[in-house]
């Protein structure tokens, strides 16, 4: 009963946290076109990786409570970039928006580049303390998510899978997607074992993922 009571507290102790974190004041601060034009490494970074389209850009605004921090579009591949935002002065903490992959109607040279970018960053930047691998709820891990998920076990990256969109889903849908997403990523040594369903546009899962994020530093030691 005694470690149960502790673990409730711990639990709200993280979304309190969570909630403080995301209050803050969060900005733009800059967009890396290559592995050459990052800004140099400072404190933690949190990175979000996903298909084009699979709502990186809405699930970042949610969080941050701001509708236009990152931009949104809906024609997939719009972000070409490594975009940069900033928490609050002491937080030190990073949000990273990466270009998304797997789009098939851009020109292949510029998927081919955007590729390079995505992989080089996962397997080179030591301040990254988790990727979130955010998957379509309605469609499941594809093969692209995959490759990914294989670059990041490589790096030793620690990364956890987020459903979008989860609110698209009827809830026994959902369940099962959860479900199947979990025992893939079994096999994933480097993946988180929980699998979060989030909804930017109905706000489900926001402060679960919020905790998650003011728990890193400890996690991470110092």
């Amino acid at each position: 009963m005694g470690n149960l009571r502790m673990a409730n507290e711990t639990d709200a102790e993280s979304m309190e946290a969570g909630r403080k974190l995301f209050a803050g004041d969060w900005r733009f601060t800059f967009a890396a076109p290559s592995i050459e034009t990052l800004p140099p490494m400072a404190g933690l970074e949190i990175a979000f990786a996903g298909r084009s389209n699979v709502g990186k850009s809405s699930l970042i605004n949610a969080l941050t409570g701001r509708n236009n921090l990152a931009r949104t579009s809906h024609t997939p591949g719009r972000t070409q970039e490594l975009i940069f935002f900033e928490g609050p002065d002491k937080a030190g903490l990073r949000l990273v928006d990466m270009p998304g992959y797997g789009y098939a109607a851009a020109p292949k040279a510029k998927v081919a580049a955007w590729t390079a970018l995505i992989h080089k960053f996962l397997q080179g930047r030591s301040s990254l303390a988790r990727v979130y691998v955010l998957i379509d709820a309605r469609h499941g891990l594809k093969d692209v998510d995959l490759d990914v998920l294989k670059t990041l076990d490589r790096a030793a990256v620690s990364y956890q899978v987020v459903l979008t969109k989860a609110d698209q889903v009827k809830q026994a849908e959902l369940a099962t997607r959860v479900a199947e997403t979990q025992a893939a990523l079994a096999r994933h040594p480097a993946a988180f074992p929980e699998v979060l369903a989030t909804s930017s546009r109905a706000g489900t899962g926001m402060a679960e993922l919020r905790a998650a994020m003011a728990r890193l530093p400890k996690e991470r030691g110092p």
